[in-house]
């Protein structure tokens, strides 16, 4: 698929969320992998807005492409933003999955579930930039 190209800002969440959609469509995944796919890119996105360009004055792009091949759907973000490995993020333990929302620490549940929630995911700091990708494994036809 041609790559998309987009302001590091909120409003590119909607534009995000088509081309991942598009992707998963042309793919061939099921509505649940599709889902769970648009949920992990969106994620990421959103915290590369609010974190990786949190500096006043800071903007930045960016890039997604999108790749599918026989058995995979591929979708890498690069941004420009600050260092920011998902990795990084401390994991929910078992215990704290299960508390009600209002006895759960702020924060880091989202990464979790977008991590789980794609076949593969792996993260890169490449120069000055963040690559992280996503890979969701196609149907066997």
């Amino acid at each position: 698929m041609e790559p998309l190209i987009v302001s590091g800002t909120l409003n590119s969440l909607s534009a995000i969320a088509q081309y991942v959609k598009a992707a998963a469509c042309a793919a061939g995944l099921d509505e649940k992998a599709s889902y769970r796919l648009r949920h992990a890119v969106d994620e990421i996105a959103t915290n590369i807005i609010f974190h990786g360009y949190k500096t006043p004055g800071s903007e930045g792009l960016l890039h997604l492409q999108a790749d599918i091949d026989q058995k995979t759907l591929t979708i890498s973000i690069q941004d420009t933003g600050v260092a920011y490995d998902p990795y990084q993020t401390p994991t929910p333990d078992e215990k704290e999955l299960h508390l009600p929302l209002e006895q759960r620490q702020l924060g880091g549940l989202g990464v979790y579930l977008a991590i789980q929630g794609v076949d593969k995911f792996m993260y890169n700091r490449v120069g000055n930039g963040n690559q992280n990708i996503f890979v969701v494994y196609r149907p066997v036809s």
